[in-house]
């Protein structure tokens, strides 16, 4: 017998029941839980909303993984497993089997459909019949108050009917309803809706969090407090906030914004676009970080050489697996900067990025010998830098000796340009054919030289052909 003939049973068994509806009603309380997810399935996919509302009621498992059915939100669906919610938030006496405490609208949870409609390999009795496992941040929660898990994109001058359904129902149900946000973006959202949404989520629950605004920096200074209550990010994108006026500027707004960083214990990637409001007040941020981050982004902006000095002196940045500056121009910075603040994360930096940062001969020049100490690196990007063949050459002899080294982007030539800065493609496909001979002349050299078959040489040169001059 196939392994799947039990599920395709199951789907028999759901369809049948489906054809006599107050039949399947009464008799959930009393099916196998086996036939649960199939008959919930069938249910979905012919708008049973009766019998959807009901199966919620004697749902015999911890969690309803409704967003892995949905392609796209639908207020029906959603109203009937609400309308099931509704009945047991008001029972006294729940049905024997009833175990659901969390309804799941992320777009997760596929494979524990796929399993009960048979498309992938049974798992064993005891496994599928395993409540799902609660989040750790939650498990002491009190299990009486049920949790609704949701992603929350923030990006219209109004909220969609789903959206705004859910959000009246749970803010009517308040306190007996958790809604948890792994992740919310916010993209030019109105203020007022974005207060309101934001009382109605259980802020400790968001991990991931998109800021990507036109605000200005007292707006995001009144929205800070929030901030501060995420104490369980670890993913924060801050984009575009405007400095203020130069007569409405105010230090307390930066104070107000970088002392949130005090309550944030887990935070691990920090990503700042344009945060020209950081200028020469780094420091400030940089001391209120709680804990060593893994991947640090500080882009499009102005770093004075204290902001630099601060960033390599601190604690915070010396295990930093990602350092991304492109768009800090480092032109006017001292020389010993940027090498300073590449010996400090030699050790475990993985992938570095200073495109369109201004830099020239003598500065990528001086952190050669501080990048040659990054072995762990895997990528690196120079794209958007005006550069000359000769330091070109230089730089691949010290990155060939980078064992992890496979993707490298680097910008088109200075020698690829006329004199009045127009750009020649006989000139650009000339550099490009003898920087990438001589690539691959040096890094085979250096392969037969030290270890003659190491597998990282040939496609280093070959992933700088695909990446070179862009």
């Amino acid at each position: 017998m196939s392994i799947q003939n039990p599920l395709r049973l199951l789907n028999l068994a759901g369809k049948s029941l489906l054809t006599n509806e107050a039949l399947a009603i009464s008799t959930l309380e009393y099916l196998p839980i086996e036939l649960f997810p199939p008959l919930f399935m069938e249910a979905f996919w012919g708008r049973h909303r009766k019998i959807l509302t009901a199966l919620v009621q004697a749902w015999p498992f911890v969690r309803l993984p409704l967003g892995g059915l949905m392609q796209t939100p639908h207020l029906g669906t959603l109203q009937a497993v609400l309308d099931g919610l509704d009945v047991l938030l008001t029972q006294k006496d729940r049905p024997r089997k009833f175990k659901l405490r969390v309804l799941d609208l992320r777009n997760t949870g596929q494979d524990f459909w796929r399993m009960w409609s048979g498309s992938s390999v049974h798992m064993s009795s005891s496994s599928s019949m395993a409540p799902m496992a609660e989040d750790g941040s939650r498990i002491e929660k009190r299990l009486a108050v049920f949790e609704v898990f949701t992603e929350l994109h923030l990006k219209e001058r109004t909220m969609n009917e789903f959206l705004t359904y859910l959000l009246n129902w749970v803010e009517q149900r308040d306190p007996f309803i958790h809604l948890c946000c792994k992740k919310l973006k916010i993209v030019s959202f109105p203020m007022d809706n974005i207060m309101n949404v934001l009382s109605m989520v259980q802020l400790d629950c968001i991990q991931e969090l998109h800021v990507n605004c036109t605000w200005h920096l007292s707006t995001l200074a009144m929205i800070a407090p929030l901030l501060g209550q995420m104490s369980n990010v670890q993913k924060l994108f801050v984009s575009y906030i405007h400095l203020p006026d130069p007569e409405e500027w105010n230090e307390q707004h930066i104070v107000k914004i970088t002392s949130q960083f005090l309550r944030l214990h887990h935070l691990q990637d920090l990503h700042l676009e344009s945060p020209f409001y950081l200028e020469g007040c780094l420091d400030q941020m940089l001391r209120c970080l709680m804990k060593p981050l893994d991947n640090l982004s500080i882009t499009h902006c102005l770093l004075t050489d204290s902001d630099l000095t601060h960033l390599s002196q601190s604690p915070n940045i010396s295990q930093l697996k990602s350092l991304n500056l492109s768009g800090v121009t480092m032109t006017y910075s001292s020389p010993e900067l940027l090498p300073a603040l590449l010996e400090k994360v030699s050790a475990t930096l993985q992938e570095l990025y200073l495109e369109q940062s201004g830099i020239r001969d003598s500065h990528l020049e001086a952190i050669l010998p501080a990048l040659s100490h990054c072995f762990q690196l895997t990528s690196f990007s120079l794209r958007g830098n005006l550069l000359s063949m000769p330091i070109m050459k230089k730089m691949l002899r010290h990155t060939s000796e980078l064992p992890s080294l496979s993707r490298e982007l680097y910008p088109v030539l200075q020698e690829s340009f006329s004199s009045q800065g127009i750009l020649q493609p006989g000139r650009l496909a000339q550099c490009r054919t003898e920087l990438l001979e001589f690539a691959q002349v040096h890094i085979h050299c250096i392969g037969d030289a030290v270890q003659p078959s190491h597998p990282l040489m040939p496609s280093s040169a070959l992933n700088m052909h695909q990446g070179l001059f862009q």
